[in-house]
């Protein structure tokens, strides 16, 4: 979906590590011509640290005037919120490195975050940099299948990241500082990289894949501060519902009627002291061919009103590529 305000492009821009904007005309010819390139390298590039999104300029001239663009098509790169590569569209080539080259820094930056944060980390693996426990035998970190582009997150506290941030490949903030006082205070410095739910302690999450999965596991961590007020306090999950291939999100209402592929109960003991996170164990025979998951989170452990979720971690098998389709919900952040 294309950017509707400039307030929607500034969110975007401080909530993922590098964003990608095309800047197009309807009308004009080399805009039609270059723009199924740019749904291409999106396809295949498109990851939680890496968004990709369009403007229309006639239609958002203030956004357009303010990065003086006015001879589309003009990408512009950006990386934590500052511009770093202006492009035309006369060298397509140029402007697919010059992404890649900037997903691959942010990556390993990425990286050497997730080392320096030394024993906090479970471990890394290919599929991302944070691991909250170790791998089962034989399967992998697929976290990088999830396509962000079609995340969808009901009852989430605007005031804390969107749903890309579940699945970002950083050490969660609160973990790094070993959840002291810092991070207990609800201090203004504190980046808050995570997910708190609004009205309620129910979230519902639809994320579908880029390619279909075998899932064996997800790793979810959260890391709610400690505090003697345990009413002010979010919770951790404790009850989960988990649905298969759904083509979109369910509602609240709709999931009373829908049957569960597997439901879990979290106690206090299944989540690790030090990283703060709790697996699910699935019935792998039911999650054999996925191309999208729903994480229904029914209630919390404790007294407390909101939930909180830190990251959310894929673990199984990738299999055959789906078809990446159209940008149709680039740019959205639940």
């Amino acid at each position: 979906m294309d950017i509707t305000s400039p307030q929607q492009l500034s969110s975007l821009l401080s909530s993922s590590r590098i964003v990608v904007v095309n800047f197009y005309n309807e009308w004009n010819a080399a805009c039609k011509a270059i723009n199924p390139l740019y749904e291409t390298i999106a396809g295949q590039l498109s990851r939680p640290s890496l968004t990709f999104t369009r403007v229309n300029a006639e239609q958002q001239p203030q956004i357009a005037t303010s990065y003086s663009v006015n001879n589309p098509p003009i990408f512009l790169i950006f990386q934590n919120g500052q511009m770093k590569e202006r492009l035309g569209a006369t060298n397509p080539q140029r402007l697919s490195d010059a992404i890649k080259r900037l997903a691959e820094e942010a990556e390993s930056a990425g990286s050497n975050a997730g080392a320096s944060g030394g024993a906090a980390a479970g471990s890394s693996s290919s599929g991302g940099t944070w691991l909250g426990a170790d791998l089962p035998r034989g399967y992998t970190d697929v976290t990088d299948q999830v396509d962000v582009r079609g995340l969808d997150l009901l009852n989430a506290d605007s005031d804390f990241g969107g749903a890309r941030t579940l699945f970002e490949s950083s050490i969660p903030t609160t973990v790094a500082m070993g959840k002291g006082k810092g991070a207990a205070s609800g201090a203004t410095s504190v980046k808050k990289d995570w997910v708190e739910s609004d009205v309620d302690e129910q979230l519902m999450l639809y994320f579908p894949f880029i390619s279909t999965v075998k899932v064996h596991t997800i790793q979810i961590t959260s890391t709610p501060p400690t505090s003697e007020d345990d009413d002010e306090v979010p919770m951790r999950p404790k009850t989960i519902h988990i649905y298969t291939n759904r083509q979109h999100n369910l509602g609240f209402e709709e999931a009373d009627d829908v049957p569960a592929t597997q439901t879990i109960e979290l106690k206090e003991s299944d989540w690790d002291e030090k990283t703060g996170t709790a697996k699910l164990e699935l019935r792998f025979v039911k999650f054999q061919n996925v191309y999208s998951l729903v994480l229904f989170v029914v209630d919390g452990d404790g007294d407390g009103e909101k939930t909180r979720i830190d990251r959310i971690r894929i673990i199984g098998e990738s299999g055959e590529k789906r078809d990446p389709g159209k940008l149709e919900k680039i740019g959205d952040e639940s």
